[in-house]
């Protein structure tokens, strides 16, 4: 019997569009921050003062910014940027929802009762609005944003994850292990946990597209990273600017299809995994 490793693999391989999405957001991914290595902070921050708003030429790839910043450096540290808080959010966040999805369903009863009533109090609140009041009250910095995200982003995964152990603990060799006595955490780890890696590692695979696109619309509404930090937010923000909007693409356009094509690529990864999840559409 194959692992869900390995049937995850198969689904991925086995699509065409799945396969070469895969290559090429990693390909994305290993550029942003091996291209990023050779770049100092000076060259983050180096403003070309006499050059602002060039056009694309020989010494500037992708032209300059408003302020005379080096677009081409501005979009590989800032998609590196973008990167890394959506990687380290996506994993505290299912870091997170595994534990109190697996706790409330396996344990089940007064724990579950509780877990799913604080999660439905906060699922209530318009967290878009509350993440807007939050990160004004406190200090605009990547750290903080990446704080604020995780603090609502593991809300969902924590009640799928329940809604799978739930059905994982009511079949027959989970009861039998119960009724023998084993431990809820031992059952936790041992039979319900392996049983359940493709629809975590599906959920994970989507929160990071979605944390890419949270952290995009917060930074263009002005409420995610300071402009002085470079992310592919704070790229796209540029086209609030009618001038920029309509006479400098270069400055937003680039980001805007680095977006794109991440999301599509997340998206044809996602729709094979979500086959090697449901056994109806698994490919034979």
């Amino acid at each position: 019997m194959k692992n869900p490793w390995q049937i995850m693999w198969r689904e991925v391989y086995g699509d065409k569009l799945a396969f070469v999405s895969l290559v090429v957001f990693f390909a994305i991914v290993f550029v942003a921050y091996a291209w990023s290595l050779s770049f100092s902070v000076d060259d983050v921050e180096r403003m070309y003062l006499l050059r602002r708003n060039q056009p694309p030429c020989r010494e500037f790839w992708l032209g300059t910014d408003m302020v005379g910043r080096d677009m081409v450096v501005q979009l590989v540290v800032g998609a590196r940027n973008s990167f890394t808080i959506a990687f380290v959010v996506s994993f505290a966040t299912a870091g997170i929802g595994i534990f109190v999805g697996l706790l409330a369903g396996v344990y089940g009863g007064r724990l579950d009762n509780i877990l799913m009533r604080v999660i439905d109090f906060f699922i209530m609140l318009p967290t878009f609005m509350v993440t807007i009041v939050l990160i004004t009250m406190l200090p605009s910095t990547p750290v903080m944003l990446g704080a604020v995200l995780t603090l609502f982003g593991w809300l969902g995964m924590a009640r799928g994850i329940r809604m799978v152990a739930l059905r994982q603990s009511a079949l027959d060799y989970v009861r039998a292990s119960k009724t023998l006595g084993t431990p809820n955490i031992v059952i936790i780890f041992r039979e319900v946990l392996p049983n359940i890696v493709s629809f975590m590692v599906v959920s994970l695979t989507l929160t990071i597209a979605n944390t890419i696109g949270i952290e995009t619309g917060l930074t263009f509404l002005g409420f995610g990273m300071p402009f002085t930090t470079p992310s592919l937010g704070t790229l796209i923000a540029q086209a609030a600017n009618p001038a920029a909007l309509q006479n400098r693409p270069w400055q937003w356009l680039p980001a805007a299809l680095l977006i794109l094509v991440v999301t599509m690529c997340i998206n044809y990864v996602g729709q094979a995994l979500n086959r090697a999840v449901d056994v109806k559409r698994r490919r034979r």
